[in-house]
């Protein structure tokens, strides 16, 4: 009987224009492009990275497709920031059910630097012991509380986050990260559930115990999948619901 003989594996193969892609990124994740910045044209880009223009167009692409990049028609393509209209609220999924367009405002009620629950510490790759970041605040949308959230930060970025300059700070906090702290959210995975309204939760969103709520966990991650925010919040949907779009 003979016995089959496993090959060697091939070698991975990774298409030209993703390699020029990741190297796009190291310069992002570096800050050799500041967010909002313009970065630089893909005629110099061709040149640096010794590829052709139509190479470099393919990376760009798929950078813009996943919000590191943003193209201006007649202008250039600039780094993506929180700080532009367009997309300060990407991660904001919360919409009235009779579809009106409302301001956000913003009631910080903690922010505090303390050892990190295992949990935490878990999710945001921190060893045991490590420091991080609580912040507790709530949502207003026409002047009626509908989220509170409970939000985790690793200590280390955010040296010097304080309660004063969250609340002096007029753009998305993101926007405030980024500009900062030099941590820029690129995506974010979330799990949702329903729970009863409890406790802190209640009293601030002016809801009996008991009242219906949504749960929505996020955890945000930076350049390189690198995990920079654990997001806990609980909203109230009596009037607004959770909208998102799926491709």
């Amino acid at each position: 009987m003979s016995s089959a003989v496993s090959e060697p594996a091939s070698p991975a193969f990774s298409p030209l224009y993703q390699q020029i892609k990741a190297l796009m990124v190291r310069e992002l994740q570096a800050g050799t492009w500041r967010p909002g910045e313009a970065i630089p044209s893909e005629t110099e880009l061709a040149l640096r990275f010794k590829v052709s223009q139509g190479t470099v167009r393919k990376a760009i692409d798929e950078l813009a497709t996943e919000n590191l990049l943003v193209r201006r028609q007649g202008r250039g393509t600039f780094v993506a920031t929180h700080a532009e209209q367009t997309t300060q609220y990407r991660f904001l999924r919360l919409q009235a059910d009779d579809g009106e367009a409302s301001g956000t405002q913003r009631q910080f009620i903690d922010c505090r630097r303390l050892r990190a629950p295992a949990d935490v510490a878990r999710a945001l790759g921190l060893r045991s012991g490590d420091a991080a970041i609580q912040i507790k605040r709530v949502l207003s949308l026409r002047g009626a509380p509908v989220v509170f959230d409970e939000i985790w930060l690793p200590a280390a970025p955010f040296k010097g986050l304080t309660a004063e300059k969250l609340s002096g700070y007029r753009g998305p906090m993101y926007g405030l990260f980024e500009s900062e702290f030099g941590v820029r959210m690129i995506r974010a995975e979330e799990k949702i559930r329903a729970v009863a309204a409890e406790g802190q939760a209640a009293e601030l969103l002016a809801v009996s115990p008991g009242t219906p709520l949504l749960s929505v966990e996020r955890l945000s991650l930076s350049y390189g999948d690198k995990p920079v925010e654990l997001r806990r919040g609980l909203y109230n949907t009596s009037a607004h619901h959770y909208r998102n779009e799926l491709s």
